[in-house]
């Protein structure tokens, strides 16, 4: 589904990609584990058309995507959830999923999708009136989740969706990525949480200093001693 070919991105002088190639086969989920500052970010909004590579290629359902607007990635199928979750803090929760489907114009669909939403997230049908800057982590995180889902993406973008939540909420929102992916949408996901992105993965890469220096399937790179010793503890 996504190819990303020898691409390079820089941030004025500063080289933060440097040769990052991969792969998202449809219906998988893909990690990307790394420390901060390794790029994983980096690469997402590169993706999502909000960084242009200065090198590169990057294809998406056999389409050159390098460069490209990001609403016009948008509306090819790809939709991302930024970190820190960004939802918009004086529009109502219903507001800011309406503001997920703004390149749409099925109504009729757009009501299902809004419903969808819902049975996903029962505490968002519960708030839909509320304004999403009085939410709690989590459930803004949830908020952001179903905005993007809004879209109708075949490929779903997460950034760190477990930073700065409750153990108990990290769980939710990792079971919910796997209902997500089990209804048809394909994910690549950057968490630093390591040991929970390698249980719901069927692959991973590990990017240090803007370089994949590991790839492999999860369960792979969970055995791996580099692996065990920089991202998970040493388990």
């Amino acid at each position: 589904m996504l190819k990303v070919n020898d691409i390079n991105v820089f941030y004025g002088n500063i080289q933060a990609l440097k040769g990052v190639s991969l792969e998202v086969n449809e219906g998988e989920i893909v990690t990307l584990i790394g420390a901060n500052g390794a790029g994983k970010s980096t690469l997402l909004k590169t993706l999502s058309g909000l960084l242009k590579p200065k090198q590169g290629e990057i294809e998406y359902l056999g389409k050159s995507i390098a460069g490209k607007a990001a609403q016009s990635i948008v509306k090819a199928g790809i939709s991302q959830v930024p970190e820190g979750r960004r939802v918009f803090a004086n529009m109502t929760v219903e507001e800011n999923l309406e503001l997920g489907a703004y390149l749409r114009n099925d109504r009729a669909e757009i009501a299902k999708d809004k419903e969808r939403i819902f049975k996903i997230f029962p505490i968002l049908l519960e708030r839909r009136k509320q304004l999403s800057g009085t939410l709690s982590g989590g459930e803004q995180q949830m908020l952001a989740m179903g905005r993007a889902i809004m879209a109708r993406p075949k490929l779903l973008l997460l950034d760190e969706p477990s930073m700065g939540l409750a153990p108990i909420m990290v769980k939710t929102i990792f079971n919910t990525i796997e209902e997500i992916r089990k209804e048809g949408t394909t994910i690549l996901l950057v968490e630093q949480n390591a040991h929970m992105a390698l249980s719901i993965a069927d692959r991973a890469y590990v990017i240090e200093t803007g370089r994949v220096v590991l790839s492999g399937t999860a369960n792979e790179l969970k055995e791996t001693e580099q692996v065990k010793a920089a991202y998970l503890g040493g388990l």
